[in-house]
């Protein structure tokens, strides 16, 4: 579910695979995973617009070898040494598919660093477009993805008018974090955690007032539903 509070382990788990890249295109010949962070220091320039609802998301480097020591100063690859597409590459082609109508946007589930051992998932996101940009000492590859709401199944079609979707921002995860000492408002518990709109987001709830915020374990975030705890 989107918003939940996850371990490393626990992500892996849910994917059915070691995520040792933050870009995996079409795991299992299904939907596409990425890992982000907006943290300071983060190793790539990814940031949130539109109130939440899209996320432009870079590219992956090289990667560090004897040749390439300093993968952050050469151009992010499109290209293996073979001439196959890097991950760049696969969700570059998938996007602009999409774009020439060619196919439905590709499904990506989205997981977000909020600290250290401390992960969020996002949930649903259409990848829709992307480019190479010019950062201030090589090219980039930018990507442009719209948050949806469900889409959790792979086995139902992409929806031609899909729900929209939207993040809650970081820097109110973690502050909501913070301020709740990383347990559920109600019952202290440390487990199964999600972040949850006091005010229901479909009733009108604000995702960026940390006020609307609270940390919910698992059962008192389906005792609570659509109501106001």
């Amino acid at each position: 579910m989107a918003n939940d509070i996850i371990s490393y382990h626990e992500m892996c788990l849910k994917e059915g695979t070691s995520l040792q890249r933050g870009m995996n295109f079409r795991l299992h010949g299904k939907h596409s995973v990425i890992l982000m962070s907006v943290r300071p220091n983060a190793p790539y320039a990814d940031r949130v617009e539109d109130e939440g609802r899209v996320l432009i998301y870079e590219g992956h480097n090289e990667n560090k070898t004897a040749v390439c020591k300093y993968p952050e100063l050469v151009d992010q690859p499109e290209f293996t040494k073979t001439g196959k597409p890097t991950e760049n590459g696969k969700f570059k082609l998938a996007a602009l598919a999409y774009k020439s109508n060619q196919q439905s946007p590709e499904r990506v589930r989205v997981y977000e660093k909020i600290k250290d051992g401390i992960w969020s998932y996002n949930g649903v996101f259409h990848l829709e477009d992307a480019w190479i940009e010019q950062a201030e000492h090589r090219k980039v590859f930018k990507f442009t993805l719209t948050a949806v709401i469900g889409e959790e199944d792979d086995s139902q079609p992409v929806p031609t008018h899909p729900n929209p979707g939207r993040m809650i921002p970081t820097s109110v995860k973690r502050e909501v974090w913070k301020r709740d000492n990383g347990q559920c408002a109600q019952c202290g518990s440390t487990a199964n955690l999600h972040f949850d709109h006091i005010i229901p987001w479909s009733k009108g709830g604000s995702s960026t007032d940390i006020q609307n915020i609270q940390l919910l374990c698992a059962a008192h975030n389906l005792s609570k539903s659509d109501g106001i705890m």
